[in-house]
């Protein structure tokens, strides 16, 4: 007959385990050992599963080099004076820069009104009825809060030309509408 713990003469002498407390160091080390494992069984079955993918070298010379980043090129230009003006305007902000508080600041970058006088040429009439255009947007946007170009442009911190720049091209795009 097959003897039991009942059967056993001797005590159980089995205890439960008693937690040991790991420094960082050792939980570190076990953290290692479980991702190693576990990256050399993902390598295993990467190879496994696309072992069938046939592959074919690739002559780097035969690869053409592209920039990383794109270069900026201007829209296809608006038809009417204003709009095209506007949209030079637009694009020189961005490829120039923006800025708050001067006409250009110390790197080159231009305010709103800046933008639109350089891009006028010294044709001041074009100037005039693109800034007109330009509030004309302002107001539909925000209605009577600001009295000039230079006082929007000025009340945006400087670098954050998202909204001065969305409405320069909204401006543009109105000005065409109107076919100026």
């Amino acid at each position: 007959m097959p003897s039991t713990d009942l059967d056993d003469p001797t005590p159980n002498t089995r205890t439960a385990a008693v937690p040991v407390e790991l420094s960082l160091e050792e939980r570190l080390t076990l953290v290692e050992a479980a991702m190693t494992v576990r990256l050399d069984e993902a390598n295993a079955a990467y190879e496994v599963n696309t072992a069938h993918i046939p592959t074919t070298p690739v002559d780097l010379t035969d690869l053409v080099a592209l920039p990383l980043t794109p270069t900026l090129q201007p829209p296809a230009p608006h038809s009417t004076p204003v709009a095209a003006l506007l949209q030079r305007a637009h694009h020189r902000l961005l490829t120039g820069g923006w800025c708050a508080g001067s006409l250009r600041d110390e790197d080159g970058a231009l305010c709103l009104f800046g933008a639109i006088r350089f891009e006028a040429h010294r044709n001041l009439r074009l100037e005039m009825d693109a800034v007109s255009v330009l509030m004309d947007a302002i107001r539909s946007q925000f209605g009577d809060r600001f009295e000039s170009v230079p006082a929007f442009n000025d009340s945006f911190r400087a670098g954050d030309a998202r909204i001065p720049l969305r409405i320069l091209g909204q401006a543009a795009d109105l000005a065409d509408a109107r076919g100026l």
